[in-house]
């Protein structure tokens, strides 16, 4: 870690600690080492420096929309932190070898489960990226669902501090059935599995898409032997 991140840390923890009241004690549960894939549904543009600087010192990185990379502020958070540009729209080939070389080396990557801030906090329909990412690497995926920080706005303005909450679900692999090709219908399917697995962890108000959970299926859910 350098010393410009060690500070940019120090600093950014602290901002968080004086405007949000959370727990982050959760966080306990991602193991001191990967490789793996943090899934967090995604509300804000707050919750991928929350989780970053409270996983440290796991070595970590993420992806991040490219857009980010244009405003001189996020820039220099997106460089200091190491995270990985994503084109989005498409399929972003040189963020998927990035990922995959990261994985390689051990390191944890976040990823926003549904791709697009939801505005209201509630569940979207997840994207492809996490499936086909966690399938090529065979690492397992570790859910974090967090609620609270689309009121940041709402209550900086009152001069109040936001609770936020964080579960951390079972860590889990998606694994074919049988074996065999994996197909885009079987990518489909293991997408939706595993935005379930993100839904059972939010309050049901906000779990939006997946609120029915009585359509939770896990064919292609197998649980980590040390959840």
């Amino acid at each position: 870690m350098t010393a410009t991140e060690r500070i940019t840390n120090i600093v950014v923890r602290t901002l968080f600690r004086i405007i949000l009241k959370v727990d982050t004690t959760p966080l306990r549960k991602i193991p001191p080492r990967g490789p793996g894939i943090l899934l967090s549904n995604h509300v804000s543009i707050l919750e991928g420096p929350l989780l970053y600087v409270f996983l440290k010192a796991r070595r970590a990185t993420a992806l991040g929309k490219i857009e980010l990379w244009q405003n001189p502020l996020t820039r220099f958070f997106m460089q200091t932190w190491d995270i990985i540009p994503l084109h989005r729209g498409a399929v972003d080939g040189q963020a998927m070898r990035r990922c995959l070389a990261a994985l390689a080396e051990g390191q944890y990557v976040g990823i926003a489960a549904e791709g697009t801030r939801s505005r209201s906090g509630k569940l979207q329909k997840g994207q492809p990226g996490a499936p086909l990412l966690a399938t090529r690497a065979n690492v397992p995926i570790y859910p974090i669902a967090h609620w609270g920080l689309h009121n940041v706005a709402t209550n900086l303005r009152r001069l109040r501090r936001t609770r936020v909450s964080i579960r951390v679900g079972r860590p889990f692999y998606l694994r074919k059935p049988g074996d065999g090709t994996i197909t885009r219908s079987d990518r489909s399917v293991m997408v939706e599995e595993m935005m379930f697995q993100l839904a059972i962890l939010l309050p049901e108000h906000l779990r939006g898409r997946y609120s029915e959970l009585s359509q939770m299926t896990t064919d292609y859910i197998e649980y980590a032997q040390h959840s």
